[in-house]
């Protein structure tokens, strides 16, 4: 058991780095944006969205090419994009933005 922490301890990756930390940290953000599911979405934004979206696409390539490859950083980017794309769908389907794309009407009363 020891010799198992001795060697996450001491990984390129482990938690003496940022590259531990930094994925650590960010799946707060992942979280956050699961729990504003339960958000009407008029209150959702586009622009963060999105840009949670674009960066998080881009972090996952990062976390592969870096040496060395950092799994952690690819699942939560891999989170917080399917995250935001789910968001910005609802945004989009509740809006109706594009023109020919009916209004999603709820079954709810």
């Amino acid at each position: 058991m020891a010799s198992k922490l001795a060697q996450l301890w001491n990984h390129p990756a482990g938690p003496r780095t940022i590259f531990f930390w930094a994925p650590a940290m960010k799946w707060g953000v992942s979280f956050a944006n699961i729990r504003d599911f339960q958000r009407p979405p008029e209150l959702i934004s586009y622009n963060q969205q999105a840009a949670l979206a674009t960066s998080s696409m881009i972090w996952c390539r990062y976390s592969l090419v870096i040496k060395p490859k950092n799994y952690n950083l690819l699942a939560v980017n891999m989170l917080l994009a399917t995250t935001a794309l789910y968001q910005l769908q609802r945004k989009v389907r509740h809006e109706g933005t594009y023109e020919g794309v009916p209004k999603i009407k709820s079954d709810k009363k």
